[in-house]
């Protein structure tokens, strides 16, 4: 979410790969009139957020279908925890590993076949007959969410009005979110009647039904097409300025000069943020273990909670609803009280509200009024980390360490969900269950503390 909340104390605020085309546009547009919003930019936007709808829908339709499937294939708990890790695993390969491509393909073409691979497999998916069929499909699923992330990330960003990128980055993140719960209110009625293979094919439908616009309507990204060059680049670039109603480019420029010094991993060790980055990802690996956990097994969760089916799946919606009202509110409350606060006053009440869900015995009301307060706070909370990776590390490493931040945080998604399973199978009780997963909020909020005081500690010295 790092499109929404301020980058706090920075001489230089967090700029993108494509400034400089930004930068020219504005200078070349008549005191930047021409940057406004345009047909084509909205809708550039929104297939960016249907992007991060299929995104949710897929995430989300195995949780909601996860009791009828675990009895459809005879999956006990475990089992469930380790197909809900798989695709969590692949989420991590296709950030750390496939989305890299896209600096050499281009970000269109990665987007779209991360959206084909999630729309195959989520289509095969609805034949699984084995625990081992779902595991191979659903990492394939994860791959393409990893992939597609990193790259409707950067064009939302790259095709936003220049005063409006943070408006466009929070709207592109709400749609996960928003189509967790429409996905959730329309399979709560439907989870008697069809199977769980026929809502795992549906939810395949919906994916492949993005295609045809992303082909005919993406852009690919003008900044790639500057920096690379393919073949007819000069021509594309004219095609998409004509559409965008900004000065048309006559010759290409020359690339903007990168600075090599410091770049990559190692970079985000040296010149003293090497325990800032321990700290982050700390973090963020303990904030994933909480985070996918709910995610995975709420509705299952509920349903041991003694809540019918059916009102499981709308606990599980409604939870989504929260994480919208959170990732949409976070940014407020940090512009009084800095981003670090904000982080660790939601992660501390989310820590409260998780207690609360397991512990204190409620009817149906009080149980999806907290897992909404739960969504609120826990997704709001951890959705925090992206806007504080970008303002830990300086442009040179930025983009590296968020990437490897979110991707090394991966090693909390594969865990949580999993160790759950092992959990319950192993008939914990609930209420142990939800303070046990309690803890690692606090350990981020502890994460978070130690990074504002190395932070202020720095702004003291300089």
């Amino acid at each position: 979410m790092s499109g929404f909340v301020r980058y706090e104390n920075q001489v230089n605020p967090p700029t993108t790969e494509n400034s400089f085309l930004e930068e020219q546009a504005v200078l070349h547009s008549e005191a930047g009139k021409a940057a406004g919003w345009t047909v084509m930019r909205a809708v550039i936007i929104a297939l960016c957020f249907g992007v991060n709808m299929v995104d949710g829908v897929d995430v989300l339709m195995l949780s909601y279908v996860a009791p009828t499937l675990s009895q459809g294939l005879g999956l006990n708990a475990e089992e469930l925890g380790i197909v809900f890790s798989a695709g969590l695993g692949g989420m991590a390969f296709g950030g750390l590993v496939i989305a890299p491509l896209s600096d050499k393909t281009g970000r269109r073409p990665l987007i779209i076949l991360s959206v084909l691979l999630m729309a195959i497999s989520m289509l095969a998916s609805g034949y699984a007959t084995t625990m081992a069929q779902l595991v191979v499909l659903r990492v394939i699923v994860g791959a393409g969410i990893g992939a597609a992330l990193a790259g409707i990330a950067t064009l939302a960003a790259e095709y936003a009005p220049p005063k409006h990128h943070d408006f466009a980055v929070a709207i592109l993140q709400g749609g996960y979110p928003i189509a967790a719960t429409i996905t959730g209110f329309i399979v709560a009625p439907l989870i008697h009647v069809w199977s769980w293979n026929a809502l795992l094919i549906a939810a395949g439908i919906f994916s492949a039904s993005a295609l045809p616009p992303l082909f005919f309507f993406l852009p690919e990204s003008m900044a790639f097409l500057v920096q690379k060059q393919p073949p007819n680049a000069l021509r594309r670039i004219q095609a998409i300025e004509r559409r965008l109603k900004l000065p048309i480019t006559q010759e290409l420029p020359l690339p903007a000069p990168l600075e090599n010094k410091n770049m990559g991993v190692k970079g985000l060790f040296r010149e003293g943020r090497a325990m800032r980055t321990v700290l982050l990802w700390t973090s963020i690996i303990s904030g994933f273990m909480t985070l996918y956990f709910i995610i995975s097994w709420i509705p299952k969760l509920a349903v041991e909670a003694g809540l019918d089916i059916s009102d499981s799946i709308y606990a599980g919606a409604l939870y989504n609803i929260g994480a919208f009202v959170g990732c949409a509110t976070i940014g407020l409350i940090a512009i009084r009280l800095t981003l670090h606060r904000t982080i660790i006053l939601y992660l501390l009440l989310a820590s409260v509200a998780l207690t609360v869900f397991g512990v204190v015995p409620m009817p149906l009301f009080g149980t999806l009024s907290i897992a909404f307060i739960i969504g609120v706070f826990l997704q709001g909370g951890f959705n925090g980390h992206y806007p504080l990776a970008a303002s830990l590390y300086p442009t040179k490493v930025r983009a590296t360490g968020m990437g490897w931040a979110m991707g090394v945080g991966r090693i909390g998604a594969v865990i949580g969900p999993y160790m759950g399973g092992l959990l319950l199978q192993n008939h914990v009780r609930i209420s142990y269950i939800f303070i046990i997963y309690s803890a690692p909020l606090l350990i981020c909020a502890m994460c978070v503390y130690a990074m504002s005081i190395i932070q202020k500690s720095a702004e003291r010295t300089v």
